[in-house]
């Protein structure tokens, strides 16, 4: 198989997690939601997470550059060398020329873009369900994907 080098793109809610755990599975390739790469760089203490922890701690975007150098990090690494599907970014024109020319950099390029369009209205009712476990962390729905105690084999 070809590299194949993904970016989902559309708002919060729209799917892209539950699409980029589905196509990582079909495809075997890595799966980075940008938000992941950021926190994962800031708690290994990278130059480029460190920089970006300086921007966090006062309140402060992350700059597109420190971004770029942050996913760039992530995709050349041996694990997406077949490809790479990634979640989050770009956001902005401005993001996805300065993710082309980093990709153009190391020899790769994107095979496609996939847009999730998704009402607003169901965006709002996907998020408003969206809870966190207090005890365990992991994420859920009360509507889509309600938790059950332990032993309820419902």
């Amino acid at each position: 198989m070809s590299e194949l080098n993904l970016v989902l793109l559309g708002p919060p809610g729209s799917g892209k997690g539950t699409q980029g755990e589905r196509l990582q599975e079909d495809f075997r390739l890595p799966y980075y939601a940008t938000g992941d790469i950021l926190r994962a760089a800031v708690r290994e203490g990278t130059d480029l997470g460190t920089t970006a922890k300086d921007y966090m701690d006062r309140g402060d975007l992350v700059p597109d550059e420190v971004m770029v150098g942050l996913i760039a990090e992530r995709i050349s690494r041996s694990e997406a060398g077949d490809g790479f599907i990634l979640d989050g970014f770009p956001r902005t024109i401005a993001q996805a020329e300065a993710l082309d020319a980093r990709l153009e950099e190391l020899g790769r390029k994107l095979t496609a873009a996939v847009l999730i369009e998704v009402s607003d209205d169901e965006v709002v009712r996907r998020l408003g369900g969206r809870r966190t476990c207090v005890k365990e962390g992991h994420i859920f729905h009360v509507e889509f994907d309600p938790r059950r105690p332990p032993g309820d084999p419902r």
